[in-house]
């Protein structure tokens, strides 16, 4: 893992925080400690982001504005504060790349920054031209060329370091800042300072054109649906309808403070309350905008230890995805500590808190394996393709014994993770005679090599995984101490699980080239298996109100026959 540290370093224009990155042994006590850290960093750095890229043209109008007047000094001065401007962007940037994982997109951020950091002295130079000859229609030119670039690798970086920043992070701390900054306008108004209201208000604006841009940019990656239209429609009112009216609001204010011998008490307490209720409006559009976003089905939301909520979070109907325990019939002994003498879930999850961290640490790369898994693998329609099936059934039998390590999930004894061993194997068995049968049919070409070099990774790593699996979580309970004397198979089992989820991607991925781009199309054999993308799910074209629909039966139901009087009394005559 990688452990950050803020260190302070000193230069001979200023001085700046970077955020340093050392290689550490995850076994060591400081790097477990660190690890619970990263949450926080990550918001740290988003909050850097946030305050950073707002108004990131300011600096440079500045500027500009200085060398047109011809003013030398001011230029000088006004280029000190961009040149900062321009560190301060590139070091943000660079702090994003540190917590990242998105290879790509470090790229992209990187090398606008590099780009950033080649243009910022000659913006400088040529603001200097245009201030010694600013009556020269070529200075001017040329100046109005170096903004347009400046502007161009400007929204650049931003652009590319909101790709490697989360939106729930973002809005987050976006939300926070926008509520500090209408306190501090409400604040100023109240204590009748024009200057500051503006100066808040203008923060306010540009916070909240941010988060319009960088909702607008996320929502355009989602195929539109009921998700993005109710997203965009969040976005739109505070666009259309919510800034137009603060706008206006702020410049009555603004000038009614500053008319100090036109205005009555009156009137000025009705400008503060309706000024009091247009920043309200915004910060609640703001958050309306942050919960429509975290609708998203597709959002990964905090693990239950994160969230500090109860761990029993398995039913004990639940069974497994390979079949009842061989104790389905029988009480859960687990509930009942200390009537139970096999290593259990539960002990697992009494563990103490020092191998709880460890065994953490090793679900964590797990995850993100199992996300690249999801990412290749269940794009593919598994109907006809025996290949997707096993890989499936064998990633969910994975995340059970790994489940299992932290005290979750439908296994409850060491037995039932054996058995999910022996399940994995046979799997793995059968992926083995698929692939090879691909790799038959394939001509001979680097692409089989790599398939058949896979398969022999997945027949390796099940054997590990059945070695581990009997030897995983050698629990002993001593005295109402729980000892766990084979901590490091428990991990061993995380990370054999690993890498044959790692080995089962790679075997889909090199199958699917082979049967497809290298199959030997001179015999007249039908392809093994067939690769079609998965549909989407289907959605009906027109949405149906089923509550009216329901209500409309009901009522239908019971209406009952009207009949004749006359009838009535017929039932009388006798």
């Amino acid at each position: 893992m990688y452990v950050y540290l803020c260190a302070a370093t000193s230069d001979q224009k200023q001085t700046s925080t970077s955020v340093k990155m050392y290689r550490e042994s995850s076994s060591s006590s400081e790097s477990i400690e660190c690890s619970y850290l990263t949450p926080i960093l990550r918001k740290a750095v988003v909050d850097h982001v946030s305050d950073t890229f707002v108004a990131t043209n300011v600096p440079l109008f500045a500027l500009i504005d200085a060398a047109r007047r011809g003013n030398t000094q001011l230029v000088e001065e006004t280029a000190q504060i961009f040149m900062e401007h321009a560190s301060k962007l590139i070091e943000v940037a660079n702090v994003a790349c540190s917590m990242s994982d998105q290879v790509e997109g470090i790229k992209l951020v990187r090398l606008a920054a590099m780009q950033i950091q080649h243009l910022s002295p000659q913006v400088v130079n040529a603001a200097r031209i245009l201030a010694a000859r600013s009556t020269s229609k070529v200075a001017l030119e040329n100046m109005d060329i170096f903004r347009d670039t400046w502007e161009k690798y400007v929204r650049l970086l931003t652009e590319a370091v909101d790709e490697i920043t989360t939106i729930e992070d973002f809005l987050a701390v976006s939300e926070n800042h926008i509520l500090e900054d209408i306190n501090l306008c409400i604040q100023a108004m109240v204590e009748r300072y024009p200057d500051r209201v503006d100066r808040t208000a203008g923060a306010i604006r540009g916070r909240s054109g941010r988060v319009i841009d960088v909702v607008t940019s996320e929502m355009e990656k989602y195929e539109p649906g009921e998700y993005t239209d109710s997203v965009m429609e969040s976005v739109r009112i505070l666009r259309d309808q919510i800034m137009p009216s603060f706008a206006e609001r702020i410049k009555i204010a603004i000038d009614t403070l500053r008319m100090k011998s036109t205005y009555d008490d009156g009137k000025y307490e009705l400008t503060e309350q309706e000024l009091i209720d247009a920043s309200s409006n915004v910060y609640h559009c703001i958050r309306d905008i942050r919960n429509s976003v975290l609708m998203n089905p597709d959002l990964e939301w905090p693990s239950d230890d994160e969230e500090g909520l109860n761990d029993e979070i398995y039913a004990q109907s639940q069974t497994s995805s390979h079949g009842p325990s061989s104790d389905t019939q029988q009480p859960d002994l687990e509930m009942y500590p200390g009537k139970n003498d096999n290593p259990s879930r539960d002990m697992m999850r009494r563990l103490p808190k020092e191998e709880r961290e460890q065994i953490e640490l090793q679900v964590e790369g797990f995850k993100k394996t199992k996300r690249d898994f999801e990412r290749e693998v269940l794009k593919w329609d598994d109907r006809g393709n025996d290949i997707i099936v096993l890989a499936k059934k064998m990633c969910m039998i994975m995340m059970e014994m790994t489940d299992f390590t932290r005290g979750r999930g439908p296994l409850r004894t060491t037995m039932d993770v054996i058995n999910a061993a022996k399940m994995i194997s046979e799997c793995g068995s059968k992926l083995n005679k698929l692939a090879k049968d691909i790799a038959a049919q394939c001509v001979e070409s680097q692409s089989k090599s790599d398939l058949v070099a896979y398969v022999d990774r997945i027949t390796l790593y099940c054997h590990q995984l059945d070695i581990t699996s009997k030897v995983k979580a050698d629990v002993q309970n001593i005295s109402g101490e729980l000892i766990v004397s084979g901590l490091d198979s428990a991990t061993s089992l995380i990370t054999a699980a690993k890498n044959l989820m790692n080995a089962v991607v790679l075997t889909v991925k090199a199958s699917y080239i082979a049967s497809t781009k290298y199959r030997n199309k001179s015999g007249n054999k039908e392809p093994v298996v067939q690769w079609k993308m998965r549909l989407p799910e289907k959605k009906p074209l027109v949405f149906v109100d089923r509550q009216h629909e329901t209500n409309s039966r009901s009522k239908k139901s019971t209406v009952k026959k009207r009949l004749e009087p006359i009838h009535v009394l017929s039932e009388f005559q006798n």
